[in-house]
């Protein structure tokens, strides 16, 4: 079952700015990684799934309703963390915390209960007096304290220190097992690749890239690194006929890449050669999608 539906999305804010007939299908109980640096479309797309803004072009809809025609009784069904906090000032995060609750008609409170204390969040201070990284792990107990069936991630772990991103981490892991439905759209290689079952890469508003990340592992080319005893066989190994990505004459080594069944045959030749260290590199899917942005300086602010 299709829950979140996104068909030839365009919205164009001229000077090449917008999304540009973006697709993206996610299944009841998949994890969907949105991939890109700031900028891209992420959060444009993320925006007309909730509903604030309207297609020129294309639709958005989840469980078949169009987004922006149901926004109210959609959002009901969807926790939604923005990409920027935004809190008022002048009150407590409790007082946030239940004014949030009667909006949502939340009676129980075992669940955000649990919720504080697993993201470690001591409501009991001013919103104003927060750090940055309270007011993250506010707005996430936020979007999930009502257990809802759909999660829409815009950024999730963006001021978040590194012990509190792998709990984020851990706990999207759990709510996919019970089978939720996530859109997580981030520029984290690791928040997107521990999370997510499909992958969409975005560049200036449009998909370049769509893989299962586990299929891409199993049948990208693999790179290992030979470093050899002696130059002689150094020289006569990088005269051959493979494919180098780099190779380097003063400490004899060299990396090359293989398809999956060039590999029995490369091993088998490395029998001729003094080798002193042969090393697999594993899959990246920073390499992958360096691919699609290493000639941009757009993308150093990337981590």
């Amino acid at each position: 079952m299709t829950v979140i539906d996104v068909n030839n999305l365009t919205k164009d804010f001229g000077h090449g700015r917008g999304v540009f007939n973006v697709s993206a299908h996610v299944e009841k109980g998949e994890c969907y990684g949105f991939l890109g640096p700031n900028g891209a479309g992420k959060s444009t797309v993320v925006r007309h799934l909730m509903g604030f803004s309207k297609p020129q072009k294309g639709t958005a809809a989840i469980l078949g309703e169009d987004t922006w025609n149901k926004t109210a009784q959609l959002q009901e069904k969807v926790g939604y963390l923005p990409g920027e906090i935004a809190l008022p000032n002048g009150m407590a995060g409790t007082q946030f915390l239940k004014m949030q609750q009667k909006m949502r008609g939340i009676s129980d409170t075992a669940f955000l209960e649990h919720l504080l204390d697993m993201f470690e969040l001591d409501p009991n201070i001013g919103l104003k007096q927060m750090s940055l990284g309270t007011k993250r792990k506010l707005a996430v107990v936020t979007a999930f304290m009502h257990d809802p069936d759909i999660l829409i991630l815009d950024e999730p772990t963006s001021g978040l220190d590194p012990i509190m991103q792998e709990t984020f981490i851990e706990y999207i892991l759990e709510e996919k097992k019970r089978g939720k439905t996530i859109f997580l759209s981030s520029h984290i290689f690791h928040e997107v690749d521990a999370c997510c079952d499909k992958i969409s890469i975005i560049r200036d508003g449009q998909i370049v890239s769509e893989f299962d990340p586990n299929v891409l592992k199993r049948e990208s080319d693999k790179i290992y690194r030979v470093t050899f005893r002696k130059k002689d066989d150094w020289i006569k190994f990088t005269k051959s006929d493979y494919k180098f990505t780099s190779t380097n004459e003063r400490k004899f080594r060299a990396r090359v890449q293989l398809k999956n069944e060039s590999i029995p045959d490369f091993i088998a030749d490395l029998c001729n050669y003094d080798v002193c260290d042969f090393t697999e590199y594993p899959f990246s899917l920073e390499d992958y999608f360096m691919k699609f942005y290493k000639e941009d300086k757009v993308f150093e602010g990337v981590k």
